[in-house]
């Protein structure tokens, strides 16, 4: 089996029974992948330690290593030298593609994020942020300093994500981020079965790139829970705008940092929490 056979895509074909009210139907499925993303961090005199393990959908695996460092304030635009698949000889061909090494250019300090090595899910957490005055000192680039949000352009953000969210129109199970300037022009999308997942794929999708990781709005296709808000705030986007509801401890973040939120967001209604 080649390298490329062993990898799992971002979906999965199952076979399925489909019921309905003149009876049943057997047919195959699409369903998004889910797989176990371990990501370790190595820098200059310091052997490769694991920092984080996820729940993701499959691809762009380096993106969200990066953006994920980033925003936790491990790593900041510049400071990563490597993005690789681990090649260590005690891994099985499954665990092959789910173990990413990020090689930074100086020393990392992860005795800020917890006591204990973390694992986390698909689900969404804290990301490691204990309080609002810890999320606050995670900007780690220049925050995007422009014009103010324009209610029109808001509005038809999400419709903008929706064109490029294929895995979703083959599964309908994953969320979306995208990263859009003030006009509405669309930078990057990306889509996994988590949804701060998919914000740290666009911010590392960027940093990898070489281009900045902070613009007008970031668009996320279900709530604006707190840990996006966190994430809004480290990568310095001038507004987070959310298909779904924000919570009220999001809310306070967002005020707190200076960051413009939008919720319950469509092409004919936005609402402004902050």
């Amino acid at each position: 089996m080649t390298d490329l056979e062993r990898r799992i895509g971002p979906t999965a074909r199952v076979r399925v029974t489909e019921s309905v009210s003149d009876g049943d139907l057997e047919r195959e499925d699409h369903v998004v992948a889910e797989e176990p993303l371990e990501i370790r961090i190595a820098w200059p005199g310091a052997d490769a330690r694991r920092a984080w393990v996820t729940m993701r959908t499959p691809g762009h695996d380096f993106e969200l290593a990066a953006g994920w460092a980033f925003h936790e304030g491990i790593v900041g635009a510049g400071a990563l030298a490597e993005v690789a698949y681990c090649t260590d000889e005690e891994l099985t061909a499954e665990q092959e593609f789910n173990v990413v090494t990020l090689r930074a250019s100086g020393p990392v300090d992860l005795a800020h994020r917890h006591d204990a090595l973390s694992a986390g899910s698909s689900a969404c957490g804290v990301c490691g942020k204990d309080s609002i005055g810890a999320a606050l000192e995670t900007v780690r680039g220049a925050r995007w300093e422009g014009p103010p949000p324009r209610p029109d352009v808001v509005r038809r953000l999400p419709a903008l994500l929706r064109e490029e969210q294929s895995v979703f129109t083959r599964t309908g199970g994953v969320h979306a981020a995208g990263l859009f300037t003030a006009d509405g022009d669309r930078h990057v999308v990306r889509e996994d079965v988590g949804r701060h997942n998919a914000v740290d794929k666009v911010s590392g999708a960027r940093l990898l790139a070489g281009e900045p990781v902070a613009d007008a709005y970031l668009v996320v296709s279900g709530r604006a829970g707190f840990e996006l808000v966190q994430k809004a705030v480290a990568a310095g986007v001038g507004s987070l705008v959310a298909v779904g509801a924000p919570t009220s401890l999001s809310v306070h973040l967002a005020r707190e940092a200076g960051l413009g939120l939008f919720g319950f967001t469509q092409d004919r209604r936005t609402v402004r929490y902050a």
